[in-house]
């Protein structure tokens, strides 16, 4: 679909930007943050310590912030993919950079990035204060606040807390409260009345962020609530899975870590908060990127057999088709948010299973828990038959690899 599709183009709609925007504006206005309908019926969703973080955005006209907006997801991508090989032990050559900018361009053809970019939202911004963050070595000075700002801006983050507690790395654990608690001080010192507001109440009302039953809630309660047709899902067969996931997913995350992996440790962690929250629209799913970027690295070793480089290459190419974004027309009228549109092009492979065969719906579903399965279990098969497997405290968080970009 051509960039410049009225409405549906590539930079042509950015409404999760307008309503940051008309957030900040409201609260700048003397009003109410979360009892404000913005744009008309869009509920404010994020800790308020984001509207002290967002407020430039307010003073800028729109098409300037979209502009700005958009621009610093692209480089921001970039950025990610550069740590991304950096913590893969690469060093910044050009054609390594060159190689980045190629990667930046496919990430941009994902669902969850191209999505991020549409709706002009803040995903792959909190991808890169994480990582850039956490992808520091054990002891870095202040390593945790990033993570725990970010969690104070958008709540998922928080499972790094757990990771951290497996891992007894009680340091970073402080640094992710600090943090945390510093973005509810500074909320509650400048928006007081909405900081009450969101962490006694609004906090725990998971449908202002959107009903269960939408193909785009790509969270594990979005595949229950879009299997069984209904938007009140069962919630102790939610939880048991909830539990089975979480469980599968740190434990892959821990094995990575101690096997020297910490870029698929953290990859593995993002997912499974997207696999576990209630709600996880497509655009949540940024944390294909580094998936995609360890995939690369492995095909481009020259230390591992051909076989094992085939195997990371088909992986690399079976995530690319999963989360493409495969476009759907929808030929008749349908209200999109705050408008009724003539017609209506939705991306991402789940759309299909409205047209798609019947046989094919339930596998259409719900494809980025199957990416994160997938990931989960090949990292379990993978390194958990190692034998010699170092203690934690041994491995450091950045481990070279041999390459010939490196």
């Amino acid at each position: 679909m051509p960039f410049t599709t009225p409405f549906w183009g590539l930079f042509d709609y950015q409404l999760d930007l307008d309503v940051y925007r008309e957030g900040a504006r409201t609260v700048w206005e003397g009003g109410s943050l979360y009892d404000a309908k913005l744009l008309g019926q869009m509920d404010y969703t994020y800790a308020p310590v984001s509207v002290v973080v967002l407020m430039p955005f307010a003073w800028m006209s729109f098409e300037a912030a979209r502009i700005v907006w958009s621009i610093g997801i692209i480089v921001a991508l970039y950025v990610v993919i550069m740590l991304c090989f950096a913590a893969l032990g690469r060093r910044a050559t050009w054609p390594l950079r060159s190689l980045a900018v190629g990667l930046v361009a496919v990430s941009m053809l994902l669902e969850p990035v191209r999505t991020t970019i549409w709706y002009g939202q803040i995903n792959v911004f909190l991808l890169l204060v994480i990582l850039a963050d956490l992808l520091r070595p054990d002891g870095s000075r202040l390593k945790g606040i990033g993570a725990g700002i970010a969690a104070g801006i958008k709540l998922t983050p928080l499972i790094f807390l757990l990771y951290y507690a497996l891992l007894r790395r009680w340091r970073t654990m402080a640094g992710v409260v600090g943090g945390f608690l510093l973005t509810m001080v500074v909320g509650f010192v400048f928006l007081p009345s909405a900081s009450w507001s969101y962490w006694t109440d609004k906090l725990f009302d998971s449908n202002r962020v959107g009903a269960p039953q939408t193909l785009g809630n790509q969270s594990l309660r979005g595949m229950i609530a879009n299997l069984a047709h209904s938007d009140a899902p069962n919630q102790l067969l939610w939880l048991t899975v909830v539990l089975i996931a979480l469980g599968l997913g740190m434990t892959a995350a821990v094995l990575a870590h101690r096997n020297g992996h910490e870029l698929l440790a953290l990859s593995v962690v993002g997912m499974t908060s997207c696999a576990i929250s209630p709600m996880s629209w497509g655009h949540h799913w940024v944390w294909f990127v580094p998936v995609l970027v360890i995939c690369v690295d492995l095909v481009l070793r020259t230390d591992l057999s051909p076989i094992r480089r085939m195997l990371a290459g088909a992986g690399g190419v079976l995530l690319v088709l999963v989360a493409f974004a495969w476009r759907t027309h929808f030929a008749y009228p349908m209200w999109f948010v705050n408008r009724v549109m003539p017609d209506a092009y939705l991306m991402g492979l789940f759309f299909k299973a409205e047209t798609g065969p019947a046989w094919a719906q339930f596998f259409l579903v719900y494809p980025y828990n199957a990416i994160f399965l997938g990931t989960v279990l090949a990292t379990i098969v993978v390194l958990g038959r190692r034998s010699a497997v170092p203690d934690p405290a041994d491995v450091t968080s950045v481990s070279p690899r041999p390459g010939k970009l490196s």
